[in-house]
């Protein structure tokens, strides 16, 4: 009860000037069946026609700035370098700089509306401000990971047919060693302190670019971002979601999980390449209100997050699991965490037994979320629930989420079947649009009237859902998701490889990592099996993107298969896991 009533105060408490006032006229209130998951959810009942979220969010934060109406202390973005630089701007200033920004799209790239841009930056402030100035330009802005080799380059940009690329002075010379074979590839856009030829400078145009844009009208359903997903056969699929999917949608998330408001200072270690970055370091964090605190390094330090952690006044902290156990392997009694007051994690399933280490050594829960790239946050774990240790929590309004059957039969408590969220008879406006140029995929992910997440589990009696493990055979290491496909197709490059199944293997720090079964080509039979190994995990990081390589391989004379020839997956990852 005490939980129900903190939701009914926290949505009354916005000022009627306030970007929250939208939120509140077209999300309608949470009701307390809505948060005890045994009811389907009836928020977000209504969406407007027309709806941007630069000018419909940020630029009402910028305005209540203005007015005295929020703390112009708190910035919109704080950014920390590596060498202890930093970057703070309010909503106002990023207003004025995305505005910029939007003028070099438009007028110095003649980019237009609809048009699709890849930004394929690392965690730096110039992110922000060319994504908010995608929306406002209406061009469709589409995420990656720095971590991409040339060929992955290659195939997303010629799946996306992107007009530009987005990139920095590190990996342009893999875009250039392309370049050639992508024909709608008009305009290459560097940000960088150096120049490059066949490259416009992002830095020297945007000093240069008029600081007044009219942000374009777009309607809530348009397109507005495409991320691309791993998937078990083929290569990533094309995720498209919508204006209000993200921009409206992620309401709930920003309230109810990660339960900030605009004193707040959210740092999420997701990388701007994944959908996790959109859910806490981005839309969530700045409906709200709230600060995006980020830091530049490329790879986790755990003593880095420690140290910031301490000498910042982040109040909210969103990481892995693979993060926090790296943690709490350290010695915290150096360290002392003055403002942070809610930990959060996702983007895959939480142990038990680091919660239980991670709040000995803070006092603080961990509050666990379960979302998709195709959906805003399904499940989650809120402040004033009960924590069930190994449970996702409960069902994130808009979404009524079910456990189904191959009929599509919802299953009654304790059995366990296909998590699915309902889409008819009306279909939730914050889930993707569809796959794109994929309609045969698009339709797979229906049955009956769900729309199926690809993961298996369980909801109790408490309306508390268990996530059992992938109906696939996707792998979840770290936080990322990595399609088998993917690293067999690297694999199977290397002469040594005559045959490779590859699934994923239980990991004590990663949850779970990749592993390959090679069966070896008879010229290399007699190889050193270490030395080969090494060979074989080098050459799939220089293939595709390096979080893919196999941490675990293993040589064998056969592959499990069915009578049909097809390599029997579920046999090698139940072998992995110890089951039969």
């Amino acid at each position: 009860m005490k939980f129900l009533l903190k939701l009914q105060i926290f949505n009354s408490v916005w000022t009627p000037k306030s970007p929250s006032r939208f939120f509140s006229k077209h999300c309608r209130g949470f009701a307390p069946q809505n948060i005890s998951g045994n009811e389907s959810p009836s928020v977000y009942k209504e969406l407007p026609e027309h709806f941007n979220f630069a000018s419909d969010v940020l630029d009402k934060w910028s305005q209540m700035e203005k007015n005295g109406e929020r703390a112009s202390s708190i910035p919109a973005l704080w950014w920390v370098g590596d060498q202890g630089n930093e970057v703070r701007w309010s909503f106002e200033e990023l207003g004025f700089l995305s505005r910029k920004a939007a003028n070099v799209l438009s007028d110095a790239c003649g980019l237009k509306k609809g048009d699709r841009v890849i930004v394929m930056l690392p965690r730096i402030p110039e992110w922000w401000l060319i994504t908010v100035g995608c929306m406002r330009t209406g061009i469709i802005y589409i995420p990656a990971t720095t971590q991409l080799t040339a060929n992955d380059i290659l195939y997303r940009l010629q799946a996306s047919k992107a007009k530009c690329i987005i990139t920095n002075d590190t990996l342009a010379p893999a875009v250039d060693s392309v370049v050639s074979k992508c024909q709608f590839l008009k305009t290459r856009l560097m940000v960088s302190e150096g120049s490059r030829d066949g490259w416009m400078d992002f830095k020297e145009l945007l000093k240069a670019a008029r600081g007044d844009h009219d942000t374009v009208k777009t309607k809530s359903q348009e397109a507005m971002t495409i991320y691309f997903t791993s998937g078990t056969t083929g290569y990533p699929k094309m995720v498209e979601h919508s204006h209000s999917s993200f921009g409206i949608g992620m309401t709930s998330t920003g309230r109810l999980w990660l339960d900030l408001n605009p004193s707040d200072i959210l740092w999420g270690l997701s990388d701007p390449g994944w959908v996790k970055f959109a859910y806490g370091c981005f839309f969530s964090t700045w409906i709200q209100g709230a600060c995006i605190f980020t830091h530049s390094m490329l790879q986790f330090e755990a003593t880095t997050v420690l140290n910031c952690l301490s000498r910042f006044p982040i109040t909210s902290f969103c990481g892995t699991p693979t993060a926090y156990r790296m943690l709490v392997q350290h010695d915290f009694s150096s360290y002392k965490f003055k403002s942070l007051k809610h930990c959060l994690s996702g983007g895959e399933p939480l142990n038990p037994e680091v919660m239980e280490r991670w709040k000995s050594k803070t006092g603080m829960d961990i509050y666990e979320g379960y979302g998709q790239t195709e959906t805003v946050l399904i499940c989650s774990l809120c402040k004033g629930m009960k924590i069930k240790p190994g449970a996702m929590g409960k069902a994130s309004p808009p979404y009524d989420v079910q456990v189904i059957d191959e009929n599509a039969n919802i299953l009654p408590p304790g059995k366990e079947g296909d998590i699915a969220i309902r889409i008819k008879p009306t279909r939730p406006f914050c889930l993707f649009s569809h796959y794109v140029d994929d309609p045969e995929k698009t339709a797979a992910s229906e049955r009956g009237n769900f729309y199926i997440t690809g993961d298996r589990g369980i909801v109790d009696e408490d309306g508390y859902f268990w996530f059992v493990g992938r109906a696939d055979d996707v792998i979840l290491s770290s936080g990322y998701r990595i399609g088998p496909f993917e690293v067999e197709n690297a694999l199977m490059e290397h002469p040594a490889v005559a045959e490779v199944a590859v699934v994923s293997s239980p990991d004590p720090i990663r949850g779970e990592v990749v592993k390959a079964f090679v069966m070896l080509s008879s010229n290399f039979a007699s190889h050193d099996p270490e030395k080969l190994t090494k060979e074989l995990q080098d050459h799939v990081k220089k293939v595709t993107a390096p979080y893919k390589y196999p941490r675990k391989v293993e040589f064998v004379q056969q592959l499990p298969k069915t009578i049909s020839g097809k390599i029997r997956r579920k046999d090698l990852r139940n072998k992995e896991w110890g089951r039969t």
